[in-house]
């Protein structure tokens, strides 16, 4: 950006132009036509999430019962994890468990739920009664009059 010496410009053009808060001076000034950041953003910029994306989908060629075959990355990495956990490593059968407890609910078996033991009914059963019957209000008594405690008095 091209700096205009102070000499070029007149004395009557600096003194029309009040300079303060949001009026630098005119020689520092954008030029009409030049951008301030002319460079700018670079187009096609990825971020962080798109990286581990695009990452974990290429390609690596695992051997599989004697036989090669290429998986995506996060299949080789999860497959990784597996072996090491098979083999005694127990933060990896720790993290493969954490991901079989995530990632393995079937939701077609989520509405399915297992039939309680007797125990377990008889509780349930004596629960359900209890709420049935209703909750006991304390009853509030003021001169005579019984109202319940839970009301506010109508005012008169």
């Amino acid at each position: 950006m091209p700096i205009i010496a102070e000499s070029s410009v007149s004395a009557s053009e600096r003194d029309s132009y009040e300079v303060g808060y949001g009026k630098p001076p005119q020689r520092t000034q954008f030029k009409k036509g030049n951008s301030g950041n002319a460079s700018g953003r670079q187009r096609g910029v990825r971020n962080l999430t798109t990286d581990v994306r695009r990452t974990l989908k290429v390609p690596v060629r695992v051997k599989t019962s004697g036989r090669p075959r290429n998986v995506s990355t996060q299949e080789g990495a999860l497959l990784l994890l597996r072996d090491k956990a098979l083999k005694g490593d127990g933060r990896a059968l720790d993290r493969l468990l954490e991901f079989a407890r995530l990632f393995n609910n079937d939701p077609a078996n989520a509405g399915r739920s297992q039939v309680p033991s007797d125990d377990d009914q008889a509780i349930l059963n004596a629960y359900t009664a209890e709420i049935r019957a209703g909750p006991e209000v304390p009853v509030a008594r003021d001169e005579g009059n019984e109202q319940p405690a839970s009301e506010p008095e109508a005012e008169k």
